[in-house]
């Protein structure tokens, strides 16, 4: 099934992979340090998790299907161009915003670069994957 030039199969595959990314990152890598540097109580409860992951994964969604639009107009078909690309938009839309975000509310620098690594691993894997099969 395509859409705007799009396999949405793939789209769909890629939001997962980031999906699976996020909870190997967040939830196994980084949990103690990403944990203590957002303020979580240690042996605080989680509330809403059903919730919040369902929302993470829209966003997934939508991340995907506008990272392989990019792709689309480059006419890139190669795993190691679409981890470009995925790189590239990484830096360019997502490092920016991340930044100002963590100065403006002063957040730890260790924080930023947790958040910011998972977002350019996701985008370079998501890209690569995108590229190959959209």
């Amino acid at each position: 099934m395509y859409l705007f030039h799009a396999n949405l199969l793939a789209v769909l595959a890629a939001a997962v992979i980031q999906w699976l990314l996020g909870w190997l990152w967040f939830g196994m890598l980084f949990n103690k340090q990403w944990k203590a540097l957002v303020g979580v109580p240690e042996g605080a409860k989680p509330t809403n998790v059903g919730t919040v992951m369902g929302l993470i994964f829209v966003g997934n969604l939508i991340l995907s299907f506008a990272l392989v639009q990019m792709i689309v107009l480059t006419g890139w078909t190669t795993f190691s161009k679409g981890t470009f690309v995925g790189v590239v938009c990484g830096l360019g839309f997502v490092f920016p915003p991340l930044m100002a975000q963590h100065l403006s509310e002063k957040k730890p620098f260790k924080l930023f670069g947790i958040n910011v690594m998972y977002w350019l691993f996701a985008m370079l894997i998501s890209g690569g994957m995108l590229a190959v099969w959209h």
